[in-house]
């Protein structure tokens, strides 16, 4: 609820006899708890009103339009307005349309952001909006519903083969990377990982996820009768390779099924979103007697940029040989090596050495001992190339530091530290192209200012994310990489032989070509590529 009226609500809905003091004690203690709930939702919640009187009295307490909304309100299909993604954020619904009019509720009218982007997106439908409030439960219950219906394919009528089979087949439809089965209280939930968000797909009756269970466990091959977490794999769909993990919660046991696309098609590095600057990649990636890693958080495609940078190297003339957990994608003329649970990275990289390779991939650097050979491997005329889980670029120095790798070690092998994330991409056949705000102006070119660049707006347009069936009704469709560059020049490997921090580090390697991730991220808003919004979502820029 907003609170615009001149006394706080609770004494206003007091003056009205709808609630008492000790009510509004009540609501306050609960408040405290819930710090980002509006009173008028908590007094809802712990039904103090009845909820269509207060709704009505809080409407006339901010002036505003107000209705108690129900699913059997919703006279039109949402997604076809608004995407779903976009309504939860804004926290707000369509729910009618009456002569060219479209009737919008809201959880916080007093949110102006909120429904200046509302206002706009129905607005380019030729639609003139029509402000309500509602509670933001209310809200939030409809939207989780049309979630819920959002794969029409599922049909949860079906023996549980069938039905197991349509979820993991509607998956792969939808391009979604994971499915989670997640055993609720009241319901076995199914979510999809599309383009890196989780949108719920189906729930499912309790009373079937035993078998829905036990059959994920039959074409995984797992053990049925043990419940400790299991890794297993499904290979019945002959175009993936489906990774399947168990973990048990409080109310069963969740799954969570990785989908590998088998010959998926590799990437220009380019394509991906890399800088498209031939010298940049040549100064990255062409090296030997040296290590090259890719640093970012679980998820965030470090893994394809790994790929790309491999087939654009690879030629009749070298040997290449890869060390994966596991081998994602097959590629014609390189030694790809599969480790599992009886070998691990760093015993793959001491037999690979002895394979007269020139150019080494390790998955990744997770230890001690994987980083010392790797580093080793560096230094004998190898050129590797790996990944690390942190947060930037510079970061790698000191996660290698705390692996236990010497400043000299670090300093004589490491040649390119590269960060990465992923941001989705605005779709193409729903997005409409606006003006940039100046509000968004201001935020570009004061973070273009803090590392000396210029933004040109001349000519350049932003877009308002819609929603279609092609982006399952969130306004993006597929992701591109914002990269980060550190190349390690002598005044760097000088600094961190003298163990300077990594603020030093960062400060020196301004002076030089480097620039942050957030960089690179506003050249591809001002591509159109993606969003300011979508930035901020990865990055928490304003």
């Amino acid at each position: 609820m907003a609170s615009k009226q001149s006394q706080p609500i609770g004494i206003e809905l007091a003056k009205r006899r709808l609630i008492t003091e000790e009510d509004i004690e009540r609501a306050l203690e609960y408040q405290k708890e819930h710090p980002g709930k509006k009173l008028g939702d908590i007094i809802n919640i712990l039904n103090l009103c009845d909820a269509n009187k207060l709704i009505v009295a809080i409407g006339e307490i901010l002036n505003e339009k107000a209705i108690l909304l129900k699913e059997s309100d919703i006279k039109i299909n949402v997604p076809d307005y608004i995407s779903l993604d976009i309504a939860k954020k804004n926290k707000a619904i369509p729910f009618d349309i009456e002569s060219g009019k479209i009737k919008v509720c809201f959880a916080d009218t007093s949110n102006a952001r909120a429904i200046d982007t509302i206002r706009l997106l129905l607005l380019n439908k030729g639609l003139i909006m029509e402000k309500y409030i509602t509670f933001e439960t209310n809200i939030e219950e409809i939207l989780d519903s049309l979630e819920g219906v959002a794969s029409e394919n599922i049909n949860t009528n079906r023996d549980i083969t069938g039905l197991v089979d349509s979820i993991i087949k509607t998956a792969m439809e939808k391009r979604a990377s994971d499915i989670h089965f997640e055993p609720m209280e009241d319901n076995l939930r199914v979510r999809y990982r599309i383009d890196g968000g989780l949108v719920t797909a189906v729930n499912i009756d309790k009373e079937k996820q035993a078998q829905i269970i036990g059959r994920l466990k039959a074409i995984s091959n797992m053990h049925q009768e043990k419940q400790e977490s299991q890794d297993g794999r499904i290979i019945i769909y002959p175009d993936y390779n489906i990774r399947v993990s168990s973990q048990r919660n409080v109310y069963g046991e969740k799954f969570v099924l990785r989908l590998l696309k088998k010959n998926a098609g590799i990437k220009q590095i380019y394509d991906l979103g890399f800088p498209n600057d031939e010298q940049l990649v040549k100064d990255s990636f062409h090296k030997k007697n040296s290590i090259t890693i890719i640093a970012a958080p679980t998820g965030e495609g470090k893994t394809t940029t790994l790929y790309s940078v491999i087939d654009m190297l690879n030629r009749p003339d070298i040997n290449i040989t890869t060390i994966e957990d596991p081998v994602e994608i097959r590629i014609e003329g390189l030694n790809q090596i599969e480790i599992d649970s009886r070998t691990s990275f760093s015993d793959s990289l001491r037999t690979v050495l002895r394979q007269d390779p020139d150019i080494i991939l390790v998955g990744e650097i997770r230890d001690r001992e994987t980083a010392e050979i790797a580093m080793q491997s560096g230094q004998t005329g190898h050129y590797v190339l790996s990944t690390i889980h942190t947060i930037n670029s510079v970061e790698v120095i000191t996660r290698l530091r705390k692996m236990g790798i010497s400043n000299y070690d670090i300093a004589s092998t490491l040649s390119t530290s590269i960060s990465q994330r992923l941001v989705r991409k605005v779709c193409p056949y729903c997005a409409s192209e606006r003006e940039f705000t100046e509000q968004e102006k201001n935020i570009m070119n004061a973070i273009a200012q803090k590392y000396n660049i210029n933004l040109d707006f001349t000519n350049k347009k932003t877009y308002q994310t819609v929603g279609c069936e092609k982006c399952n009704h969130t306004g993006y469709y597929d992701r591109i990489a914002i990269y980060e560059i550190l190349l390690i020049n002598d005044n760097i490997k000088q600094l961190i032989i003298n163990n300077a921090s990594s603020i030093e580090i960062r400060m020196e390697a301004l002076k030089e070509n480097y620039k942050p991730l957030v960089v690179d991220g506003l050249y591809k808003v001002l591509e159109g590529k993606t969003t300011l919004e979508e930035i901020n979502s990865k990055l928490v820029i304003y």
